[in-house]
């Protein structure tokens, strides 16, 4: 599969992977490609796929879930985030208010409780 699908810019990466868990630098088994990994878990959560159709290139599904719940159990994917939310990308929340369509309700019209006798 090319990169150009996938959705971890270079920037992203250099603020997650001081997170991540399986660096070369850590005691312990070394993870394989740690991008490629969250990569993948980006690819479960959009797709809403089950573990199992997690297509071949980001490796053995089970092997990817083993490492997905491991990183859940030590908080690594709040330390992601947390990492990112420093540095808001702002493009997706702006509101155009020429698209945002008010209620009939809404818009000034007569209305209210009324008292009939």
């Amino acid at each position: 599969m090319s990169s150009d699908r996938f959705v971890i810019t270079d920037r992203m990466w250099e603020l997650m992977e001081p997170h991540c868990l399986g660096r070369a630098s850590d005691p312990g088994r070394t993870g394989s490609d740690g991008r490629l990994f969250v990569e993948a878990v980006l690819w479960i959560a959009r797709t809403s796929s089950p573990w199992r159709d997690l297509p071949r290139y980001f490796g053995k599904w089970n092997t990817v879930f083993k490492r997905f719940r491991e990183w859940v159990k030590r908080d690594v994917f709040s330390r992601i985030f947390n990492a990112l939310s420093d540095e808001p990308d702002m493009e997706y929340a702006m509101t155009d208010g020429t698209i945002v369509k008010v209620h009939r309700h809404g818009q000034g019209a007569k209305g209210g409780l009324k008292i009939r006798l």
